[in-house]
Formats: structure tokens, C-alpha cells, sequence
């Protein structure tokens, strides 16, 4: 049963792609196109971050997790480096859960 299930998503991914290279030249250079696939992805990644921050199972949660996020955002606008922003992402949700 879990290889039917790993095969078949498997199978359904690559036809998801498949579809993607086949769309016609002229719709993807269409402007509302090209800003919607530009967009896609940071609406995406902000939805995981958000779920993966702000739930716990089914319920909200506002914890170590939040200031973690919020110290990395900081960080971020001050242009810092990608792994000091996840050192002191982790360093600040680590010593709110110690707190």
C-alpha cells in the first residue's frame, strides 16, 4: 500500500511537470502570467513558515517560534548573512524556551 501511494505521487509529480513545459510559449510570456509565477513562490514558502511558526496540530500557537521568526525578519532587513540570520533565529527561540 505505501508504494502504490509513493509510485502514484510520484507519477502525479512528474505529470504536474510535465504540464508545466507544455504550456504555449505565448501564454507564459503574457505579463499577469509572468508576475504570478514570480509570486507563487513567496506566497508558498510564506504560507509553510506561517504553519510551520504559528500552528500545532490543529491549534495556534504563539511561542519561542514566533521570536525566532521575528529576530529572523529582523535580521533579514538588516542584510545579514543567511546563516547568521538562522543562528540567531535558533539562539533567540532557544533562550525564549529557556526563559
Amino acid at each position: 500500500m505505501i508504494w502504490a501511494a509513493v509510485l502514484s505521487t510520484a507519477a502525479g509529480c512528474y505529470l504536474l511537470k510535465l504540464a508545466g513545459l507544455s504550456v504555449p510559449r505565448a501564454v507564459l510570456d503574457r505579463p499577469l502570467v509572468a508576475r504570478v509565477a514570480d509570486l507563487m513562490p513567496v506566497a508558498l514558502l510564506s504560507a509553510l513558515v506561517a504553519v510551520q511558526v504559528l500552528a500545532s496540530g490543529a491549534t495556534l500557537v504563539l511561542d519561542a517560534r514566533l521570536v525566532g521568526l521575528a529576530v529572523a525578519v529582523v535580521a533579514l532587513l538588516l542584510r545579514a548573512p543567511f546563516l547568521v540570520v538562522v543562528v540567531l533565529a535558533a539562539v533567540a527561540a532557544a533562550l525564549v524556551r529557556l526563559l
